[in-house]
């Protein structure tokens, strides 16, 4: 019987992100494969809905929408932060993310947009937010 993946399965795979224009954002292929265990968020629960069902020795491309892939852009996720709001030693550079610490502990990541000598405009959505992709597999074990 030919093993296949399910919702808990423990999956080793070799996975590829890329736009529809084909700019790679990560790949295994040419590395060693993921060993992912599905169902506890390391992987986002819709690329997850993917790999279901799929044997042991599948190659697959799937398109993915942004709502279905990591979600519409929010322009409510995108705002201005005071400089002095920013973590101590923070220097903060165009295009790159800062993490930002909330009062009950959890961080938050956002990248930078715009700077001027008060403030940064932060984007809080994922990086993939509002983008179509290809997820790319090959399924190469499922206990």
């Amino acid at each position: 019987m030919t093993e296949r993946v399910t919702s808990d399965s423990l999956v080793t795979l070799h996975y590829r992100i890329a736009s529809l224009d084909n700019i790679e954002m990560v790949s295994t292929f040419a590395a060693t494969p993921a060993t992912l265990q599905l169902g506890n968020g390391e992987l986002a629960a819709t690329l997850e809905a993917c790999l279901d069902g799929l044997e042991v020795g599948t190659h697959k491309t799937f398109s993915l929408l942004p709502e279905q892939a990591f979600g519409v852009h929010n322009p409510q996720m995108v705002g201005r932060v005071p400089r002095d709001a920013l973590p101590p030693k923070v220097e903060p550079k165009l295009y790159e993310p800062v993490t930002l610490t909330a009062a009950d502990g959890s961080s938050y990541s956002g990248l930078v947009l715009e700077l001027d000598d008060d403030s940064v405009l932060l984007d809080f959505n994922h990086p993939l937010a509002g983008k179509s992709i290809q997820f790319e597999v090959r399924i190469i074990g499922v206990i």
